[in-house]
This record gives C-alpha cells, structure tokens and sequence, in this order.
C-alpha cells in the first residue's frame, strides 16, 4: 500500500535529508583533505552519527504548529551536542597534533550522561508522541529482538570461521577472558555511549523508514533506506575504513546496511520502540572490537572481493528472510510521523 506525501510530511523530508546527508557530503571533504594530509580523521565518522536524528529534530522543529508540544529540552540539548561533535571534528583537522580521538570520547560520554537530564524533564506523554517513550505497559517483547540478534550476530561470525575452514576458531573466541568482561562491560556502557545510536536510528529507523514505507510500500520502503544507509557511510568507507579497497568495503556497506535495515526494520515494526534498533546497533559496532579483541580492526580495512561474496552469502541466509515476514505484509503501512505510540522498553 502507498501513500502520497502531505505537504508538511515533503517538507520535513526535505529538511531531514539536507541534514542527514547534507552534513555528510561538506564534512566528508574536510575528512578527504585531512586524511590526504595525513591526519587521524576517526573524528569524523563520530559526528557523522549524529546527523540523521539531529535532521529530524529540526524537520519538526522547523514545521511544527503553534500549538504543537515538542520534546524541546531533549531536542535542543541533543543539536547542541551535534554543533559540538562538527567543531570538534573541524578543529582536529586543523590543529592533528592533539589527540582528538580522546577528547571525542569524553565529549561522547559526557554528552550521554547530561542529555538524560532533558530528555527525562521532557513529559512523559510529548516524549511518546515523539517515539522517544520508555515504556507505555504494552507486552511486545522488546528484548526478546534484541537476544535475536545476538544469535545472528554470533551465527554470522561462526558461519565465516566454517566458511574459512576455521571452525575451532570460534570456539577460542569464548575461552578468552577478555572478550567476557567486555561482554558484561556492554550494558553499563551503553547508558555513556548512547546518542551515537540513537543519532542514527532516530534517523533512519524512527524518521526515514515510516516515511518510505508510505510513499513506496513496507519492503521497497525498507530495501530503499537500506541503500541510502549503505550510500550514506561513502565519505567514512573512502577515508576510515578501508581507504585501500574503498570500492570493496561500498559494496559490503551497501550489503551490510540492507541485511540490517531488514532485521531492525522488521523489530522496529514489531515492538514499536525505537530503542531496539538503538541497542541492537550499538552491540554491532561495539562487538567487533570486543570480539576482535581491539577496536582498531575497524579502520584501515583491507577487503577482498572475496569477502563480499562471503557478507553477500551470510546476509542472504541470516538478515534477508525476515523481508518474507508477516510484519511486511500487506496491511496499512506505518504512518510517518513519529507521533504514533512506541511501545517502551
């Protein structure tokens, strides 16, 4: 089922995407030339993530009526906190000799831990309007997704090491008291850490997916955010995570970013609760380094064509299935504003 855009709907569309790939695009550049000046740029890709939800948050600000209540404190709060990550990326172009990569984590965590404060103040009932509620009582389960997820994250990894002819390998990974104390660490440290996934999922997930899926439908709404995600990342494939192979690592973020596209969409469509697509991208990203047994394994990829077959092959058997399910049936697609009631953690 399709749906026509209102006008104000086209308008915060607009908005939304002069921001969250409008920014991309300008401090992508900046990126390029500091990283041919050989500067560390992993700045950049931080405040690459909060683009998207501060996007949002204008959208509405921009278009909202005189008597409509929004969630301000948060909102303000969270484009002051994206104003700060751009500086702080541009000035560590200027100035490579201090090392921005700490201060950016503090600035990150920092950040986190005082945005509670408005986004509690904000009243319970705006914030739900806003899809940013923590709990209404309603039972879907939020958690049972998200250990779903697990399952096929660590399914994915075990597959890879089968497919290498390493399957023993996987099983090292669990004898490693490293990777378990890290594994516990994940929790507490997502509460310090948490605006950067929610920058991109309040995005992609709470903003952009409603809004294709009622201009073209549930799943070629999906597989469409899932491109423009993948197409999204370029500067960060280009200049940060495999500036050797970039053409490579396009394809396999392309590839990447539609598998999960497919499974957060589907977990967001099925709890209504934008957190769960929250918390299950902050264990992606953050299992790598965990499993990985560093984080530096993220940047300076090498990736051979060979590796994208693989990613092709596990996304097709693991992530594109749930396309078939019945959560991307038929029935009316979700309405795009993000005033629908989400069902809270």
């Amino acid at each position: 089922m399709q749906i026509k855009l209102t006008a104000a709907e086209k308008k915060q569309l607009w908005i939304f995407l002069a921001v969250a790939f409008g920014m991309p695009i300008v401090m992508g550049i900046l990126m390029g030339i500091s990283f041919y000046r050989g500067n560390d740029v992993s700045v950049f890709p931080n405040a690459q993530m909060y683009y998207p939800a501060a996007g949002v948050m204008l959208a509405y600000i921009l278009t909202r009526k005189k008597e409509e209540k929004l969630p301000m404190k948060f909102y303000v709060s969270f484009i002051i906190l994206t104003g700060i990550m751009t500086v702080t990326a541009i000035i560590s172009m200027i100035l490579p000799e201090i090392p921005f990569v700490m201060i950016i984590q503090y600035i990150i965590i920092i950040g986190s831990l005082l945005l509670w404060i408005p986004f509690l103040m904000d009243k319970k009932e705006v914030r739900r309007n806003y899809g940013l509620s923590l709990g209404d009582g309603q039972k879907r389960r939020p958690w049972l997704y998200v250990l779903l997820f697990l399952v096929l994250y660590f399914l994915r990894i075990f597959l890879s090491y089968v497919i290498a002819g390493q399957p023993g390998e996987f099983l090292k990974l669990f004898q490693n008291s490293y990777v378990w104390i890290n594994m516990m660490a994940l929790p507490i440290n997502f509460f310090l850490v948490f605006t950067a996934f929610f920058g991109e999922e309040y995005g992609w997930r709470g903003f952009l997916q409603p809004m294709l899926q009622k201009r073209f439908g549930k799943r070629a709404g999906v597989l469409l955010l899932g491109i423009m995600w993948g197409f999204w990342h370029l500067p960060i494939n280009m200049f940060y995570y495999s500036p050797d192979t970039w053409l490579q690592s396009v394809v396999s973020q392309l590839l990447t970013c539609t598998g999960l596209a497919i499974f957060f969409g589907y977990a967001q469509m099925k709890t209504r609760n934008i957190w769960v697509p929250v918390i299950m991208h902050y264990l992606n990203n953050n299992l790598i380094a965990v499993v990985a047994g560093s984080a530096d394994v993220i940047s300076g990829q090498v990736i051979a064509w060979g590796d994208v077959l693989i990613l092709l092959v596990l996304i097709a058997v693991l992530f594109a299935p749930f396309i078939f399910s019945k959560a991307y049936g038929k029935e009316a697609p979700q309405e795009q504003k993000i005033t629908e009631e989400y069902t809270e953690l």
